[in-house]
């Protein structure tokens, strides 16, 4: 990736760090100063969300799901006009819903690429309270988290994100089944997210136990059992949720079926995204997707259905 003349591709930012001088002849002694090339965050005009969790964990599953529910009973959701990524996003939201109809689980994140999907996010909700937003997802390859352990550091595209003076929302996913291993790890990030000048205390950020179906069910009986989960499993972690007043949920796509190895699905249920879904949209506009209106709309909306 250090080749000077390879254009930058829309939907992954590599390790590019090579330099270009502004102006030398072979007789001049002066050393300009170089441009900086390679990870420049382009249209910031955008809420990002930033994925964090370990290889399958369920980051693209969650990801592919969110944006079906958005998509096919919430609203329009459709990629964002004049971003670098456009066309490509178009083809990422085809395969993602192509893969989901078929009973596909998405194709892994490549390492060190920040993959980058640009939307507008337009709810069916006709409350002036409830307006579009621009919504940039950023997933990340599971390699890549385990890079920060023991004081570590970011591969330079994931760095870009996290530094730059940007909205950012973070889901954080760790897989029922191996939720132990990864306590220490999530506590590290939030490590990092601190060093780097966020409040916990004001940034959104969700904890997703995925695959919440290996637990022999596709949902909970209460909200005791997903704290005695988290206690037992995270407890580093749930003392962070506690102190910050973190967000916390359970996730499943529904019913798999596991032939030689080859996991697809039986039947979907998009229930756990529609939640974190109304998370997302709810921690960044102030009011949820299904707000009814002011008294004024709600009168309005009345006489329009008769």
């Amino acid at each position: 990736m250090n080749n000077e003349n390879e254009s930058l591709k829309p939907l992954s930012f590599g390790d590019d760090t090579s330099l270009k001088p502004i102006y030398k002849t072979a007789n001049d002694t002066f050393v300009p100063i170089a441009k900086p090339t390679g990870h420049e965050i382009k249209n910031k005009d955008s809420n990002f969300v930033f994925f964090f969790g370990t290889a399958e964990s369920g980051k693209s599953v969650i990801l592919s799901s969110m944006l079906y529910y958005l998509s096919s009973q919430a609203g329009v959701l459709r990629p964002k006009l004049g971003t670098p990524n456009t066309r490509e996003a178009q083809v990422l939201l085809a395969d993602f819903f192509e893969d989901l109809r078929r009973g596909n689980l998405p194709n892994r994140t490549t390492r060190d690429q920040v993959t980058r999907i640009d939307l507008v996010f337009e709810p069916n909700n006709k409350s002036k309270k409830v307006p579009p937003i621009n919504l940039t997802f950023l997933e990340t390859s599971g390699e890549n988290h385990n890079e920060i352990r023991r004081g570590g550091n970011y591969h330079s595209s994931i760095e870009a994100y996290l530094n730059a003076n940007i909205p950012l929302s973070f889901i954080i996913v760790t897989s029922y089944d191996t939720a132990h291993k990864d306590d220490r790890l999530i506590n590290e990030f939030l490590d990092e997210l601190e060093r780097k000048g966020k409040n916990l205390k004001s940034v959104n950020v969700i904890l997703v136990v995925s695959k919440w179906d290996k637990s022999g069910r596709i949902d909970v009986d209460n909200s005791d059992e997903l704290d005695t989960f988290i206690n037992e499993r995270l407890s580093m972690t749930s003392q962070r949720i506690d102190t910050y007043g973190l967000s916390k949920t359970y996730y499943t796509i529904g019913n798999l079926n596991n032939n030689n190895g080859t996991e697809t699905i039986e039947l979907l249920s998009l229930t756990t995204a529609e939640i974190v879904s109304k998370w997302l949209y709810s921690s960044i506009v102030g009011y949820d997707l299904d707000y009814e209106g002011t008294f004024w709309e709600r009168i309005k909306f009345s006489l329009n259905n008769q």
